[in-house]
């Protein structure tokens, strides 16, 4: 464990996995790639994600430099997420992640009908 807090920041997968380990990480930067949100509308989006999940997420997207908040001054306070740049550059694993998930799903749906008809 000393040695994996050792490499990050130093090794690229130990540093990106560090950073999209929370289970809803990579949908919520999904989402963000797409467009700005608040809190509220990401709740709806992800519904299964309990508020303070979705809270201590943000979190930590926002401390690792990935998602910006911004509070309007006003009242009631306004808060919007969006993507830093660096959060930005991210939509590249983004669009790779959804191209092998697709192929993935494929696989799976061709290796159960070869199932199906094997029985």
């Amino acid at each position: 464990m000393e040695e994996r807090r050792e490499l990050f920041g130093r090794c690229p997968f130990v540093t990106a996995q560090k950073i999209i380990a929370g289970k809803w990480a990579i949908i919520i930067l999904h989402i963000l790639s797409l467009e700005t949100h608040r809190f509220g509308e990401l709740q709806k989006l992800i519904p299964e994600l309990k508020q303070a999940t979705l809270t201590k997420q943000l979190r930590n997207l926002e401390e690792y430099g990935l998602v910006k908040r911004y509070v309007f001054p006003q009242v009631p306070p306004k808060v919007e997420y969006s993507l830093t740049d660096i959060g930005k550059e991210f939509k590249i694993v983004l669009d790779s992640i959804s191209v092998w998930g697709e192929k993935y799903i494929e696989h799976i749906k061709l290796s159960e009908d070869v199932q199906h008809d094997a029985e």
